[in-house]
C-alpha cells in the first residue's frame, strides 16, 4: 500500500481504509471470522441445548441453561473480540509499513500479550461505560419498584398507586435529563481512548501507558474519529436492518418464537455480517494512529530516515516485524 507517509485528511483516511479493506479482504475477513465464528458455534450450541431441554419439558433447567450459556458466551466473545481487534491492528500496521501480513502471523504476534490487551480494553470499557450502566441500572430499579407498587395497589383495589405514578414520572424525567450529559461524557471518553489499543499493539507498552498515549495522540482529531465511528455505525445499522429485518418480522408473526431452522439461519447471517463489518473500525483507527503520530511527532520523517538507513529502527519496529510466512498461511 502506498501511504506516502504524510498526514491525511479525513476523506483520505476513509478512502485508504476502504482501499486497504478491499485489497486485503480475505486477510481481514479471516481475522474477524475467528471471533464471529466463535459466536456462531456458541449460538448453535445454545440453540441445540435449548431444544433438547424443551423437548424434555425441563422448563427450569431451560431458564438456567439459557442464563449460563449467555454468561459464558459473553465472556468468550470478549476474549475473542479483543484478540481479533489486536490482530487486526497488527495486520494493518504491517501493511501500512509495506510488510507482509497473514492471519496466522497476526494472531501469533499478539497472543503473548493478549492479557495486556484485554486488560486495556477492560479498563477503557469501565471508564467509558460505567456511568451510563449505573444510570440504566438505577432506572431499572425504579421501574421494578413502580411495577411492584402498582401490583399491590391493584390487589388492594385502591388508588394508592397514584403517588407511585408521580414518583415514576419524576424518576423518568430525571433519567432523561441525566442521559444527555452522561451520554456526552461516554462519547468524549470513548474518543479519548480510541487510539489506546493501536498504541499498545504497535509500541509494545503497558495499558496505562497506552491510555496516556491515546489521550495525547487523539487531541485535535477526536471530531474526525467521531465521524469515522458514525460512518461505521451507519454501515452496521444498515446491514443489520437489511439482514435481520426478515427475522424480526417472522418473530413478531410467530409471537416471539422462531423455528429451529430459522434461528440457525439467523445466526449464520449474523456470522457473515460480523465478519464483513468487524474489521472496518479497527482498520480506520489504526490509520488514525499513524496519522496522528505524523502530525504530532514527525513519524513520516522518522520513517523515511529509517528507510534511507540514516537512523536505526526503534525496538518496537523489530518486535512488530511479522514472522516469515509459510505457504500454509492465509493472506
Amino acid at each position: 500500500m502506498d501511504t506516502h507517509f504524510r498526514p491525511l485528511t479525513l476523506g483520505e483516511i476513509l478512502d485508504r481504509t476502504a482501499y486497504l479493506y478491499r485489497s486485503n479482504f480475505l486477510l481481514f475477513a479471516g481475522i474477524a471470522a475467528v471471533y464471529s465464528g466463535t459466536l456462531l458455534v456458541l449460538s448453535l450450541l445454545e440453540i441445540g441445548l435449548q431444544e433438547l431441554l424443551r423437548i424434555a419439558h425441563m422448563v427450569r433447567p431451560l431458564v438456567w441453561a439459557t442464563y449460563s450459556a449467555t454468561a459464558v458466551s459473553l465472556l468468550l466473545a470478549f476474549v475473542f473480540a479483543g484478540a481479533a481487534v489486536a490482530a487486526n491492528n497488527r495486520a494493518v500496521g504491517w501493511l501500512y509499513l509495506g510488510q507482509p501480513a497473514t492471519i496466522r502471523s497476526a494472531y501469533t504476534s499478539i497472543l503473548p500479550r493478549l492479557g495486556r490487551y484485554l486488560w486495556l480494553m477492560t479498563i477503557t470499557a469501565i471508564v467509558v461505560w460505567l456511568p451510563i450502566v449505573l444510570l440504566y441500572a438505577a432506572y431499572f430499579v425504579v421501574l421494578l419498584r413502580f411495577n411492584h407498587q402498582n401490583a399491590a395497589a391493584a390487589q388492594a383495589a385502591s388508588a394508592a398507586g397514584r403517588p407511585s405514578l408521580v414518583f415514576f414520572g419524576i424518576a423518568t424525567a430525571v433519567f432523561l435529563l441525566l442521559l444527555i450529559p452522561i451520554g456526552i461524557y461516554t462519547v468524549l471518553q470513548g474518543l479519548r481512548y480510541a487510539l489506546a489499543v493501536p498504541a499498545c499493539v504497535m509500541e509494545d507498552i503497558t495499558a496505562r501507558q497506552a491510555i496516556r498515549r491515546s489521550i495525547t495522540l487523539s487531541k485535535g482529531s477526536r471530531g474526525r474519529i467521531f465521524l469515522l465511528a458514525l460512518l461505521v455505525v451507519a454501515v452496521q445499522f444498515g446491514l443489520l436492518l437489511i439482514t435481520q429485518s426478515a427475522f424480526f418480522f417472522l418473530g413478531v408473526r410467530n409471537h416471539g418464537t422462531l423455528p429451529v431452522g430459522i434461528r440457525v439461519l439467523q445466526q449464520i447471517v449474523a456470522f457473515c455480517t460480523n465478519t464483513f463489518i468487524g474489521p472496518i473500525y479497527a482498520t480506520g483507527l489504526t490509520l488514525f494512529y499513524y496519522d496522528q503520530r505524523m502530525r504530532k511527532e514527525g513519524y513520516d520523517i522518522e520513517r523515511m530516515m529509517e528507510l534511507a538507513g540514516l537512523i536505526s529502527a526503534p525496538a518496537q519496529h523489530a518486535e512488530s516485524t511479522p514472522p516469515s510466512a509459510s505457504g500454509e498461511d492465509l493472506a
